[in-house]
């Protein structure tokens, strides 16, 4: 689908706070509100809006202590891949995984109460997965950017 200025302009205001009205919206780009409602809903069929989400302040629910740790499976079969890739997808304190290239196959990003629980985290969870050869944790002192709003 081909998107137009008003379009990415939608998405900036909706990815700023995606609780905004049409009418707000409407108001900044000089559009009808039905324009934009029926923009909005394009977009979002399309699937380049694909949910809307709260976001929540992690201090403020005692899961301030992120780490990104590094797995290195044992071999990089498909079966392997997949199989690790399900069990780490149910894992709640995994916000994200991703499978890289380099020297670890996935890069996990978990977050936690404390250094205590991630202890806890990785001997009950992450190392009683299938096929992990080995892990490597490093810890974040202090986000410098965190944000969800893509470049448009």
């Amino acid at each position: 689908m081909k998107l137009d200025q008003k379009d990415l302009d939608i998405l900036k205001f909706l990815q700023q706070d995606s609780k905004m009205t049409n009418k707000e919206i409407s108001n900044n780009l000089k559009l009808s509100v039905t324009a934009v409602f029926e923009r909005v809903k394009r977009l979002e069929r399309k699937g380049i809006i694909s949910k809307y989400v709260a976001i929540v302040a992690p201090e403020e629910v005692g899961k301030d202590f992120m780490v990104f740790c590094q797995i290195k499976l044992i071999q990089h079969t498909k079966a392997y891949l997949t199989r690790f890739e399900k069990e780490a997808a149910k894992l709640d304190e995994v916000l994200e995984c991703y499978h890289v290239s380099g020297e670890y196959d996935y890069i996990l990003k978990i977050l936690v109460k404390d250094m205590p629980a991630y202890r806890e985290f990785m001997v009950t969870k992450l190392t009683s997965l299938d096929h992990i050869g080995s892990t490597q944790s490093t810890f974040v002192i202090n986000p410098v950017k965190n944000t969800t709003a893509l470049p448009l």
